[in-house]
């Protein structure tokens, strides 16, 4: 068996490229300190590169770079340093550095994978109250995304025959398309009790599942929308949490019996009645919010479109871009397909800029720059905004910006064409079920030509400067 002075396991919400450019990021900084170090990953195709329990114990030292939970209980006991995952991308050699130096803090707990007693009351994050809410919250997000993905898709495709290929009573009636239609609303359908479950189950573990889950379910009737999944996820995590808490004391040979009786019984009847009382109001809530946002999109095309360029285009990933996405994701849940548009739009245009500069400016910049700006151009096309981050990691206060301003160009124009997506992911991918595909197109290219325009100018004074 092989050991490895450092172990890692890295995972963002989407689970698409943060998750692996953190591993790469990590493994080449280990390899240029000359110490061996093993990468865990958790992405959307599940964990990959397992560590087992034999490797974590010979470890020195844990660095966890997510966004998510990694299941990190099975570091208890360790010394362990526990960061973002964009930090695990943006400074990987200071947290080898640091790892080496001897920093982290030790896992309370004795942890390990199954442990889904009281011991998880003791497991505490090194990086504050703040991280591990939006680290449940990602949670909940990445496993909820692909019943979004892959309902909004195939209600988008049933349109393709008919916008009323659905309706046994027209004309346009296809028996196929009405079946897509059931198939993609059933996977939306999901998308409240799934999020709440696993907000649920990454603060309790396995006995916040069922709770979060059926309390997403009471949400979800309750027409309180991706707001009461938010809520009944942390509610059903924190009952859960307080219940082991309560039956602490009890033998250990109770164990099976709060695991299967207690907790899920208790815990489905405290949240479910909980949700229920508060449905009403936050349904309302949540219509308000929605039609706040419909309103924006038909008066203010302009301010709407800033905000979420910017929104997406500050941190390409981090938990401001998550938040204009996360509500997208939600409003397209709800029927909203417009909001989505314009952050997708502003998703995609990030990459597009590197490489619109490259192609335009391709002298001014390092072979590795422009073989990046190209791969880029594939990424961007597909919705992934990770590959503008090194460009934007050598000069923020001015690559920052600009990538601002072309991703707000393209979600501006996007309200403005009143274009429409129906899927939260696949860039242009998803180009046949788009409203107005083709004026979609044209918003992203205008702002990827306007900031790489820009992008390549300010690399050419740089060089220009260096040279003089």
């Amino acid at each position: 068996m092989s050991s490895y002075k450092i172990v890692a396991a890295t995972g963002c919400p989407t689970g698409i490229a943060h998750t692996y450019m953190a591993q790469e990021a990590l493994e080449q900084a280990a390899k240029r300190k000359g110490v061996t170090i093993k990468v865990e990953t958790h992405g959307q195709v599940g964990i990959e590169n397992a560590l087992t329990d034999e490797e974590i114990a010979a470890a020195d030292v844990v660095i966890i770079a997510a966004d998510k939970d990694v299941q990190a209980e099975r570091f208890a006991g360790k010394r362990v340093i526990e960061v973002s995952v964009s930090k695990g991308i943006k400074e990987p050699d200071q947290l080898i550095e640091d790892a080496l130096a001897g920093k982290g803090t030790i896992r309370k707990g004795t942890g390990t994978k199954n442990d889904d007693t009281s011991k998880t009351i003791e497991t505490k994050s090194s990086t504050g109250i703040g991280h591990s809410i939006y680290k449940n919250l990602m949670n909940g997000v990445s496993h909820m995304l692909p019943f979004v993905v892959s309902g909004g898709v195939l209600i988008a495709i049933s349109f393709l025959f008919g916008i009323y290929s659905a309706d046994p009573s027209s004309s346009q009636y296809n028996e196929f398309a009405a079946q897509l239609k059931d198939i993609g609303g059933l996977a939306m359908g999901m998308m409240v009790p799934i999020l709440s479950a696993f907000i649920a189950e990454g603060i309790a573990k396995r006995p916040g599942l069922v709770v979060g889950f059926v309390g997403g379910l009471v949400a979800s009737n309750g027409g309180t929308g991706f707001l009461g999944g938010i809520v009944s996820g942390f509610l059903a995590g924190y009952v859960i949490l307080g219940l082991m808490k309560l039956f602490s004391s009890l033998p250990k040979s109770l164990d099976g019996l709060k695991a299967i009786f207690l907790y899920p019984v208790l815990g489905v009847f405290i949240t479910g009645m909980i949700m229920t009382l508060v449905s009403e109001p936050m349904s309302s809530i949540n219509q308000a919010m929605m039609d706040f946002l419909a309103g924006f999109q038909n008066s203010s095309p302009l301010i709407l479109g800033v905000i979420v360029g910017c929104m997406c285009a500050f941190d390409m990933g981090g938990p401001i871009n998550k938040a204009a996405y996360v509500t997208g994701t939600a409003l397209l849940a709800e029927g909203n397909t417009s909001f989505m548009a314009g952050v997708s739009a502003a998703c995609i245009a990030p990459p597009l800029i590197t490489g619109v500069a490259v192609i335009l400016f391709g002298k001014y910049f390092d072979t590795n720059d422009r073989n990046a700006g190209l791969v880029n151009i594939i990424l961007g096309s597909t919705h992934i905004t990770e590959g503008a981050i090194p460009f934007a990691a050598k000069d923020p206060i001015r690559v920052l910006p600009t990538m601002m301003l072309g991703s707000s160009i393209a979600a501006v124009l996007t309200y403005m064409f009143k274009v429409q997506v129906p899927a939260p992911h696949g860039g242009f991918l998803v180009l046949p079920v788009v409203t107005h595909g083709l004026l979609w197109v044209i918003a992203i290219l205008a702002g990827s030509l306007v900031g790489g325009v820009i992008l390549g100018l300010i690399q050419k004074r740089r060089v220009e400067k260096a040279a003089a």
